[in-house]
């Protein structure tokens, strides 16, 4: 039982953190676009190209990330659904923002993921094993 007290005694930030990750991995959507997000970042890709309908974005501009017309694109949903599941990511903080006029780019938080998922690891009990 001496871990079971330990669990009992997480501060409320840290089970707040928690719930937050699992409520952002526990729907596929979110996973497929957080996989979206995080092979843009490396790639240093741009937004979706859409130049001519005032995207203010350069195509040679590096670590952009994904625009919101991107996501609406890939997963054939309008901007409202897209931004409910973004916000998600974005509560867990595995995702940031970037707002250029009425545009919005995300872009994997690797510090914060990396963070996360180490915490998630000690809270485990795992995290040497990893």
């Amino acid at each position: 039982m001496k871990g079971v007290a330990s669990w009992l005694r997480l501060p409320l930030s840290a089970v707040a953190k928690l719930t937050a990750l699992g409520s952002a991995l526990s729907d596929p959507i979110h996973v497929r676009m957080l996989g979206l997000v995080a092979s843009a970042t490396p790639e240093g890709r741009g937004c979706c190209g859409l130049a001519a309908l005032g995207v203010p974005a350069d195509a040679e501009e590096k670590g952009l990330g994904v625009c919101v017309c991107e996501f609406e694109d890939y997963f054939q949903m309008g901007q409202s659904k897209v931004s409910y599941h973004v916000r998600k990511l974005k509560d867990a903080g595995l995702v940031r923002e970037e707002k250029r006029g009425k545009w919005s780019f995300y872009s994997l938080n690797q510090e914060a993921a990396r963070e996360l998922l180490h915490e998630t690891a000690q809270y485990l009990g795992v995290a040497e094993k990893i």
